[in-house]
């Protein structure tokens, strides 16, 4: 037995406790992939002990959040916590709370062959109208009844073993351990935020399931990172989508197809692929398309990208699928869309997903990409996991500080000229993507750039200016390089951002980015006024190149004549906006709120709802066909063509 009786004797008695958590979460990790070995073919040794090592963040938020109540009782600078009917509380608040989390993990040993996930939130929602669950529940017992012994023998060993460590009531409780224990109530809740979070870093995103990415090649094996109360946990309040049945299978693919199959002459040209994901860098900002604004005097505040989109293929109708940065990389990577909130944030992120650069990478490319940011940003490294993209080039990677922005990551300057060389590396043919950090909140510049950019009418205005430089240094280095001209560049926004004038005020605009491609070795050059979005560029980029397989994407191939095509997004719940042809139109919960030609109407002022029945009907049936197709494939795994 240990007995604590110092003035830390709290804290070392809930470290240690939760320490030993942790080993049972580790056993019951091991416990999990034995019982499910089938599920797991061909994990090495060292990628099962990769995993082990990445569960113990998944395990630190979870036990954190079990024991939130245990730790706050026994942190806390009070007396009274060392009374023997206090501790007994606090000892069967341990117990019950982590038994509970202990008979989650069970349970997915059993029920995860049948679902193929760990258990998350939507469990009680998906049972909450079966009246027959204590049967059920029965059932489960006898037919699993060697977990329930695991169970109860595992939660009465924790009962012995919490009374292995014994907290002692310090013989002085003077000033001085109320200034220690306030000191170590501090400490605790730094650890905590820190362990909940899954970091303390300011451009770290709270940890989510996605995560469990960093640590996998497959998003199968995600399951084997994760633990089960994280993961209901984390899904309480998760978006999940319902099933719609508004057309038959056959009349569904033949309305909104999302298999592509590749075109019979279809000759696979092996040409690099460099996406450049530029942040906030919204339509407004870019005077090539905006030349009628401000009475014809508009000049943007991007000279370079001005310059290249005369030598490029570019679109006066694009549009990002979402509004955040975290929407944008499954959109443009991997063909879909983010709805009613982040893919990569979701209970469906560990779907079997198809990706241009898993498409390339079976053709033999080599993949890459390059962000500034501390390595786990947003959850950047994890979506590149499940993504297939092999080398991952962050700040740890690029390891030179003084580069550092002090907030983000490395001023986007030197991190692309560190891209442009670190890209000589890569064998050809290549697939490589960016994403800019430079131009974002608080909006500044490097030091010796001060005055150099204009000030503009927005905050955001000088860091473009910026960027845009930073683009533009990138593309002198670029072009000195052997790839060079065998590549084709596709140049994006993640999103819109902050506008300036009226007419980047509407709803529609508030999603309007360039999407550019550009092939210096070939005559890849042109304005289509067709309608684009970012889930349009994974097809675009692979038919391009006469990619030879059938893929999923949920998106359509710009370049081809046809304009049949739409564009979708939505900013939460059952709202979605589409674009088809001259029109947008809203869309809530089974109506249509909103009808308007944008050709004549840019800024909204008339309402067509009721007014335009055969363009209502037609983009009515395109948005139910989109919802239909999604959620069936998110529901049901189905995000590849096999």
């Amino acid at each position: 037995m240990i007995k604590l009786n110092s003035w830390f004797g709290p804290y070392i008695a809930i470290s240690l406790r939760i320490l030993a958590m942790l080993i049972i979460y580790a056993v019951l990790r091991l416990g999990f992939y034995w019982i499910n070995l089938s599920q797991f073919p061909g994990i090495s040794t060292s990628e099962l002990m990769y995993m082990m090592f990445g569960g113990i963040r998944f395990d630190i938020v979870a036990l954190f959040y079990i024991n939130i109540l245990y730790i706050l009782m026994f942190a806390l600078p009070i007396p009274f916590k060392y009374h023997p009917k206090y501790q007994k509380i606090g000892k069967w608040l341990f117990v019950v709370s982590n038994s509970i989390g202990i008979g989650l993990n069970l349970i997915d040993y059993a029920y995860y062959p049948f679902t193929l996930k760990r258990t998350t939130g939507t469990v009680f929602s998906q049972f909450a109208n079966e009246d027959n669950l204590l049967r059920l529940t029965i059932d489960f017992l006898i037919d699993y009844w060697y977990l329930l012994i695991v169970f109860v023998l595992i939660a009465w060993l924790l009962a012995k073993g919490y009374d292995l460590i014994k907290l002692q009531r310090p013989k002085k409780l003077a000033w001085p351990f109320y200034a220690v224990q306030t000191v170590g109530l501090l400490l605790v809740a730094f650890f905590f935020i820190g362990g909940v979070r899954g970091g303390w870093a300011h451009s770290t995103r709270p940890i989510t399931l996605s995560n469990a990415g960093d640590y996998v090649k497959s998003p199968e094996e995600m399951n084997i990172v994760l633990n089960t109360p994280f993961s209901v946990l984390k899904t309480l309040k998760a978006v999940t989508y319902k099933e719609k049945n508004y057309f038959s299978e056959k009349d569904l693919e033949n309305i909104y197809p999302v298999i592509h199959q590749p075109k019979d002459s279809s000759n696979f040209n092996k040409l690099n692929v460099v996406f450049l994901i530029l942040e906030s860098f919204g339509k407004e900002h870019i005077g090539f398309y905006n030349k009628q604004l401000d009475g014809g005097n508009y000049k943007g505040y991007t000279p370079f990208l001005d310059s290249l989109i005369t030598q490029s293929y570019t679109f006066n109708r694009s549009y990002a699928n979402g509004r955040k940065s975290i929407d944008a990389l499954p959109s443009v990577i991997t063909g879909i869309p983010s709805i009613g909130e982040p893919f990569v944030l979701s209970i469906y992120s560990g779907n079997k997903t198809t990706s241009i650069a898993k498409l390339l990478g079976d053709k033999g490319y080599e993949t890459a990409f390059f962000h500034g940011a501390p390595n786990g940003s947003m959850g950047f490294s994890a979506y590149m996991q499940l993504a297939g993209i092999k080398k991952y080039f962050g700040k740890t990677e690029y390891n030179n500080d003084a580069d550092f922005d002090g907030i983000w990551g490395i001023w986007d300057e030197p991190f692309m000229q560190y891209m442009a060389n670190e890209m000589d590396n890569l064998k050809e043919p290549f697939f490589s993507s960016f994403f800019s950090l430079s131009s974002h909140h608080p909006f500044k510049v490097p030091e010796q750039y001060e005055g150099k950019f204009p000030k503009g009418t927005l905050a955001l205005h000088e860091p473009i200016g910026y960027a845009d430089y930073s683009l533009k240094s990138f593309f002198e280095t670029a072009k000195t390089k052997p790839w060079y001209n065998n590549t084709l560049f596709v140049i994006c926004a993640d999103h819109a951002s902050m506008s300036f004038f009226d007419e980047y005020h509407t709803l529609p605009n508030s999603f309007s980015i360039p999407i550019i491609f550009y092939y210096p070795g070939g005559e890849l050059k042109g304005m289509s006024d067709k309608l684009v979005q970012q889930i349009d560029i994974m097809p675009t980029v692979l038919n391009y190149l006469g990619y030879d397989q059938p893929y999923f994407s949920f998106g359509f191939d710009a370049f081809v004549p046809d304009t049949n095509n739409f564009l979708i997004s939505n900013i939460g719940g059952g709202s979605y906006n589409i674009f088809k042809g001259d029109y947008f139109m809203t869309y809530d919960n089974d109506e249509v709120k909103s009808l308007y030609n944008l050709r004549q109407d840019a800024l909204l002022k008339k309402n067509l709802l009721g007014k335009e029945a055969a363009v209502q009907e037609d983009m009515k049936i395109t948005v139910q066909a989109f919802i239909q197709q999604y959620n069936y494939r998110m529901i049901h795994n189905k995000l590849t063509a096999k």
